[in-house]
């Protein structure tokens, strides 16, 4: 791989010899360890995705309050939020009555969230085209000097990518739709009882699926900015040599499955620490638990968004290497 002198970088992430055979996995552990002695690559990965994040949080967070405000009644706060939607009132021994409650106010709420949706979803797209691209550039050039900036690429190869994981989405959705109509709906309608077990069951079985199909395939997505830099491509053809990468796809999909699980990993991690102060939940107060919950969930965002850039890494180091051999085949048959 190229050396990044500049970034400690000096010996190849893989401790190999050029003609050791690469594997995926290996190189991603020495990657993670790179990763984790520059903390400044991590850091402006976490710096524009927060960004983008506190700008979503606070349209997100207006508009909403003032939606639920205008609609239901209240105050613009999201204790009173809480307590007009019901949702300090929730209980597990009653779902039926608390589904009820939720699906009536989310009924009237659901036009004003629509026109809210037709401006703020472009508006939300759009600065988070701008500024992935402008992050996802500064945090390449500090990984590899040599890289070229080309921030119109970039930013389609983003949209492209946002595109993809959104209809990825759209059929998660018509899943859970069709998982209700068939364990929920149906038995209901025909007098029975709904199946909770089956229901579930379908949901997870089919967002599985989905996820390690994204996971097996969306690896294209990321390697086409890193080969539209690396080699001065446009959109459609740095998509076509992202998708031609006969020596070294396995590879990648190999990384990929592996973020996959690490993706599912941090995510129970994180469900398990915030349900750790449950059993105290008698002697601390409800402010605590909300802390705790979002100090778990920046320790999330953190490790994912350290994962993100080990991935960008490792894709950048194979990469590399296949493009170095690539040009020693073609000089020695020159």
């Amino acid at each position: 791989m190229d050396e990044w002198p500049k970034h400690g970088l000096e010996q190849e992430p893989t401790g190999r010899s050029r003609s050791t055979p690469l594997r995926g996995t290996q190189s991603f552990v020495r990657v993670m360890q790179w990763c984790w002695q520059h903390p400044s690559v991590t850091a402006l990965e976490v710096l524009w995705r927060w960004i983008f994040g506190s700008f979503a949080l606070w349209i997100l967070g207006t508009q909403g309050l003032k939606i639920v405000s205008d609609v239901l009644g209240g105050k613009r706060d999201l204790n009173s939020l809480v307590t007009r939607l019901g949702l300090d009132q929730l209980s597990l021994t009653d779902p039926t009555g608390a589904a009820s409650r939720l699906a009536t106010d989310l009924g009237l709420l659901l036009p004003p969230l629509l026109q809210t949706a037709a401006w703020a979803a472009p508006l939300l797209l759009a600065v988070w085209l701008l500024i992935s691209t402008i992050g996802r550039s500064l945090v390449l050039r500090r990984v590899d000097r040599t890289i070229r900036i080309r921030p119109w690429t970039l930013g389609v190869l983003q949209l492209v990518r946002v595109l993809a994981l959104g209809t990825s989405l759209l059929i998660w959705f018509a899943l859970v739709r069709w998982a209700g109509g068939t364990a929920i709906s149906a038995p209901l309608a025909a007098g029975g009882q709904p199946q909770l077990v089956e229901y579930f069951s379908l949901v997870i079985v089919g967002t599985l699926s989905l996820f390690s199909l994204w996971a097996i395939g969306s690896w294209a997505f990321s390697l086409a900015p890193l080969i539209a830099m690396r080699r001065g491509l446009g959109v459609v053809d740095s998509l076509r040599a992202s998708v031609d990468r006969g020596p070294i796809r396995l590879k990648l999909v190999e990384i990929n499955l592996v973020m996959g699980i690490i993706k599912i990993a941090l995510i129970v991690l994180a469900m398990v620490f915030s349900a750790c102060p449950l059993p105290f939940q008698t002697v601390i107060t409800s402010d605590f638990l909300v802390n705790w919950s979002l100090g778990v969930a920046v320790l999330y965002l953190l490790a994912s968004d350290f994962f993100h850039v080990a991935r960008l890494v490792a894709y950048l180091e194979l990469w590399s290497v296949y493009a170095e051999s690539e040009g020693s085949a073609g000089a020695s048959s020159g």
